[in-house]
């Protein structure tokens, strides 16, 4: 009898392959082209709308005067809640920037009006308010000459308005005393030295500078001016040079200023 020949099935060789470096032969791109994968017909599946589950359930209740039925929550509500809630993220892209912040200004301080520091190395002293910066601090002035403050800038909440104003619609400020005028210039940075110079350095201390010292005079001599021609001259210096403190018995709540 002949012998039958059965027929054996070659191993099939893959369409994509790793080369040696373990990266693959074809792309992607190339094997969705290879494998014609774009002339299949794809059939979008219709989406099953999702029926809502119920939240409450009607159960009846028997009994004569029960109402016959009561209306439950399926979800018990929680026991207990957080004692803080989580904190929310600020967007600071959407946060204007300082400069674009509105200024705002009480209404007991006007241009004239007698101020009484609170802060800083001139807490306690008297001075007239002149105008507020683009920043929203005050320009107030001493003057320099009746009690040593000079032109300076301070937030409103460290002074006390009080009820005394002068008349200051002639005094006339320079323009060019704003904020960037009070800023202080940084040191410049130094090559380096020698050992021996080293131990000669010294710091560098602020000095006024003679734009400072003029403007100050300019602007002590109109203020000065207002103050003469007040009907009680004498006693607003005297107030302008006395410093402010309390005494026993005294509250600042119940004074009037």
């Amino acid at each position: 009898m002949a012998e039958t020949k059965v027929a054996t099935k070659k191993p099939h060789k893959p369409r994509n392959y790793k080369l040696p470096g373990g990266v693959w032969r074809y792309s992607k791109s190339t094997m969705y082209s290879r494998r014609r994968l774009m002339k299949v017909k794809k059939v979008a599946t219709p989406k099953v709308k999702s029926t809502k589950k119920p939240k409450f359930v009607k159960k009846p209740i028997g009994g004569e005067k029960n109402g016959g039925f009561r209306i439950v929550k399926l979800k018990k509500e929680r026991k207990f809640y957080p004692t803080e809630d989580k904190p929310k993220l600020k967007h600071t892209r959407k946060m204007k920037a300082f400069k674009n912040h509105k200024r705002y200004l009480r209404p007991n301080i006007t241009p004239g009006t007698v101020l009484i520091l609170l802060a800083g190395r001139h807490r306690g002293k008297r001075v007239v308010f002149l105008k507020q910066l683009e920043t929203g601090l005050l320009l107030v002035t001493g003057p320099y000459q009746v009690n040593g403050c000079p032109l300076r800038r301070i937030n409103q909440i460290y002074v006390i308005a009080t009820s005394t104003k002068l008349d200051i619609s002639s005094v006339k400020i320079p323009d060019h005393v704003n904020d960037l005028y009070f800023r202080r210039k940084k040191p410049q940075k130094k090559n380096k030295k020698d050992e021996e110079e080293i131990f000669d350095t010294k710091k560098e201390e602020y000095a006024v500078t003679e734009q400072r010292k003029k403007d100050q005079v300019e602007v002590d001599r109109q203020i000065l001016n207002v103050i003469r021609s007040h009907p009680e001259k004498n006693v607003m210096l005297h107030y302008l040079k006395a410093l402010f403190y309390l005494q026993n018995k005294v509250y600042p709540h119940k004074m009037k200023f």
